[in-house]
């Protein structure tokens, strides 16, 4: 990518930058470039301030992978080289979500009175995200394939959209139920690709699910803060917010000793689990 990027004067302008970028690769690089920039001036003492934005409802999106309902996208064997770039695919595809998603919260919610630290953390988390998608879409080159080759979930961005409007909802539903779940999967994919011999998507992986726990935590930081400010008890809220914005049950096997790692208890996703008395 050779593309350079001068950003504009707020966070909230950065963000809505590149949710209004549709293409992956370019909106992975302005990311980077912007979460740099906004490194730089906070080492100098010239912070980036937060700003105020419109960010879109839905962000821009490329014309590929098709968007399917979910039961509708084809399922292929993991052990299989097609059913390995299928799991790549799909990663690749969450992780682009996860870009949008991170640079949203800091769009939308701009008017809620937050530390400094907050936009710190999703401005990284964003940068993380966007060196995810690279490598996976790396990967993805080196396997003959790439980002848009195969169909993918229309669903990821409905957690968005149902959280719009409420901050306390988005960090329950999106870091600390849709991000923790890639902590229980994760280890299992690497698996697959290391029994595939594939050191170099192993690494890949290997570097995910160790940044992911960052994020995780960040939702579970910023989201007990706001009980703490509300005065008002974290489990109960969080309780109440997963049933009423996350459709279905969550899936257990959990990763404990990961959850517990960014800072999610047992007694917080247990209760709302398969088979639980919700």
């Amino acid at each position: 990518m050779t593309d350079t990027f001068d950003p504009p004067g707020t966070v909230a302008d950065c963000a809505v930058a590149v949710l209004t970028c549709a293409d992956g690769r370019r909106k992975a690089a302005m990311t980077r470039a912007f979460a740099a920039h906004w490194r730089a001036a906070r080492d100098a003492g010239t912070p980036m301030p937060m700003g105020r934005a419109t960010p879109p409802l839905r962000p821009a999106r490329p014309e590929k992978p098709e968007l399917l309902s979910p039961r509708d996208v084809p399922r292929r064997r993991p052990g299989s080289p097609v059913g390995r770039i299928a799991i790549l695919h799909a990663i690749a595809h969450i992780e682009l979500n996860a870009v949008d998603l991170h640079w949203d919260i800091l769009a939308r919610f701009a008017d809620t009175p937050m530390p400094p630290g907050f936009a710190e953390d999703w401005v990284r988390a964003a940068d993380e995200e966007a060196k995810h998608f690279n490598l996976v879409c790396d990967r993805l080159e080196a396997m003959g394939s790439h980002y848009g080759a195969l169909p993918a979930h229309a669903g990821m961005w409905r957690a968005a959209e149902d959280t719009a409007d409420d901050l306390m909802g988005r960090l329950a539903v999106v870091p600390m139920v849709l991000e923790a779940r890639g902590l229980d999967v994760t280890p299992g994919m690497i698996e697959i690709f290391r029994k595939a011999k594939d050191p170099e998507t192993v690494a890949a992986l290997e570097v995910i699910y160790a940044e992911e726990v960052g994020h995780v935590s960040y939702g579970s930081k910023w989201f007990h803060f706001l009980c703490g400010r509300a005065d008002c008890d974290p489990k109960t809220v969080f309780h109440d917010l997963v049933r009423r914005y996350f459709h279905g049950a969550l899936k257990p096997p959990f990763n404990e000793e990961k959850r517990a790692e960014a800072g999610i208890p047992p007694d917080f996703y247990w209760p709302l689990a398969e088979g639980a008395d919700r």
